[in-house]
């Protein structure tokens, strides 16, 4: 079995994409493929546990979008757009090869995955939203949009891990100091200036600052209705509410839901409980699509 592998695709206007790619067993016995997408700020390091666990006994491919991680950043902000985010997850799909596969997406990555429903129906087998949906409220977002829109150099990792903890503490909630020091690993790359700076280009929020319309959300989320969907909520999630989380069910032929008690926006998925349904989710994932457990 190999380890994660490094890789890289070009987008349709040039743009150097970064992705990770466990390439699961070779001894021709892999499961479904996972293609897994961050949120809004965030990149494929957010997968590396998920990447390294389930790498053992399926493929995982895992992206940096444009301007995040280690992907190039576009000369013009105007291309942090979803529609672009699509086309750019259309080239990775053929260069990567990934023909049927279940998505992970977090936040943005989770409204990407009713994007590629619509865009790809063929190939998208199943789905997991993480603190994603139509009927989201965009009005608990200022504080965020601030927070991208800036970067504020830390001096070390455990300054960076407290700063995000003191920001987001009430936000996300997460409930273990490891898992902080993770998403502050994840949050931050270390500069030519010796500092830690944020490892996304902040202008990926001028789409929101200048008001973009969003799509209609709940068309979108008519295209998963007969898509396998696994559907998490932090219980205290400002973007995902209770209301709109229930009425995702309806019309749903295939929904599976589950709220992660104490935590908001977004469970970090190492959550045992998350852990526990998402096995319970794949395994069956695999059998719908004619994979045969292990010996």
């Amino acid at each position: 079995m190999a380890g994660e592998i490094e890789r890289r695709v070009s987008a349709q206007d040039g743009l150097s994409l970064f992705y990770r790619d466990w390439p699961g067993p070779n001894d021709g016995r892999g499961r479904l493929p996972l293609l897994c997408l961050s949120g809004l700020s965030r990149n494929s390091r957010d997968y590396l546990q998920l990447g390294e666990r389930e790498g053992r006994r399926r493929r995982v491919v895992a992206l940096d979008y444009r301007g995040r991680g280690r992907s190039e950043r576009p000369a013009d902000w105007r291309s942090y757009d979803p529609l672009v985010y699509l086309r750019d997850l259309g080239h990775l799909l053929a260069a990567a090869g990934l023909e049927r596969f279940c998505v992970v997406g977090t936040s943005l990555g989770g409204f990407l995955a009713m994007g590629l429903a619509v865009a790809h129906p063929m190939s998208l087998a199943g789905a997991v939203l993480n603190d994603a949906g139509p009927g989201v409220s965009t009005g608990s977002l200022g504080r965020l949009v601030e927070h991208l829109g800036e970067d504020r150099p830390k001096a070390d990792l455990d300054t960076a891990t407290a700063y995000l903890q003191a920001l987001f503490g009430e936000t996300i909630g997460f409930r273990e100091q490891a898992t902080w020091r993770r998403f502050a690993e994840a949050s931050y790359r270390l500069g030519d200036d010796g500092l830690l700076h944020v490892d996304w280009d902040p202008r990926i929020v001028e789409p929101l600052k200048r008001g973009r319309p969003l799509p209609d959300l709940w068309t979108l989320w008519r295209g998963l209705a007969r898509v396998p969907t696994l559907a998490l909520r932090g219980a205290r999630s400002p973007l995902l509410s209770a209301e709109a989380f229930r009425a995702m069910g309806e019309g749903h032929t295939c929904l599976t839901r589950l709220e992660v008690a104490g935590l908001g926006h977004a469970p970090s998925l190492e959550e045992p409980e998350v852990l526990d349904a998402l096995e319970v989710f794949l395994a069956e994932l695999d059998r719908r699509e004619g994979f045969a457990p292990p010996a």
